[in-house]
Order: C-alpha cells, then sequence, then structure tokens
C-alpha cells in the first residue's frame, strides 16, 4: 500500500518536531538550563518545550496512524490541522515575545538564526498548511 507524499512529509515533519522539542525538553529536565543559551519561555509554570514536545507527540501519534491505516485519512488530517493550529498558536506566542531582541540584536543573537519557539512555529506552519491542503483534495 503506497501513502500520498503529504502523509509521508507530515510524519516527517511531526518526527522532526519530535526530535527537536525531546532535545529541548531534554537539556532542560537534565540540566535545568536552556539549550542554545537562550530564553527559556515557560506557560503555567513549565517549561514552554515541555508542552511544545506534548504537541508534537500527539502530531507523530496521529500522523503514524494515518500511515498505518488505522485512521482514516479524512479524520487524521482533520486531527493534524486542529493540533497544528494549537501549535501554531501556543509557539506563535512565544515568538512573538521575541521581537524585541530580534529587532535589537538581530540574528545573530540566536545559535540557530532563530528563536527555538518560531523553529517550532515553522514545523506547525507547515504542518497546518499540509493538513489543510489535504483536507481540500479530499472534498
Amino acid at each position: 500500500m503506497k501513502k500520498e507524499k503529504n502523509v509521508i512529509a507530515l510524519f516527517a515533519l511531526s518526527i522532526a518536531g519530535l526530535l527537536f522539542s525531546g532535545y529541548l525538553s531534554g537539556i532542560k529536565f537534565f540540566t535545568e538550563t536552556c539549550a542554545f543559551n537562550e530564553s527559556c519561555p515557560y506557560f503555567l509554570g513549565y517549561p514552554a518545550c515541555y508542552f511544545g514536545f506534548a504537541l508534537f507527540l500527539a502530531l507523530t501519534v496521529v500522523s503514524f496512524q494515518i500511515i498505518t491505516s488505522r485512521m482514516y485519512d479524512r479524520k487524521g488530517f482533520k486531527w493534524m490541522e486542529v493540533i497544528g493550529i494549537l501549535g501554531v498558536l501556543f509557539a506563535g506566542y512565544f515568538t512573538f515575545k521575541e521581537i524585541p531582541e530580534l529587532l535589537e540584536s538581530g540574528l545573530q543573537a540566536y545559535v540557530l538564526g532563530l528563536p527555538t519557539c518560531a523553529l517550532g512555529l515553522i514545523f506547525y506552519v507547515l504542518i497546518v498548511f499540509i493538513s489543510s491542503r489535504s483536507l481540500s483534495r479530499r472534498n
């Protein structure tokens, strides 16, 4: 059974986000410092990267269920879209808070060029875009 490229792309983006947020979460959990010497935003008293990890874990589980045909494509794409939108709102909020630092210091202020929340935001935006596009093709 051959899966469409968009399903594989969603799975790959979810895994990449899971690994990235897992790295950030692991560094924070085990060393109590933030990776890449960045500020460490908190949400509800916990590091934001923990919530990013949970969102990417949910996206990975759903995309895996689509790939293995345990979930109908349409339902899976809808779940991917909803979780992705939550991720966009979440990462977007923390990225927006980093804009003053970006304007003041530029991209050299961050080891990876952008705040880690902005990198997560890029993953979420791509996931929402691919999910929405896949849903519109199914209608």
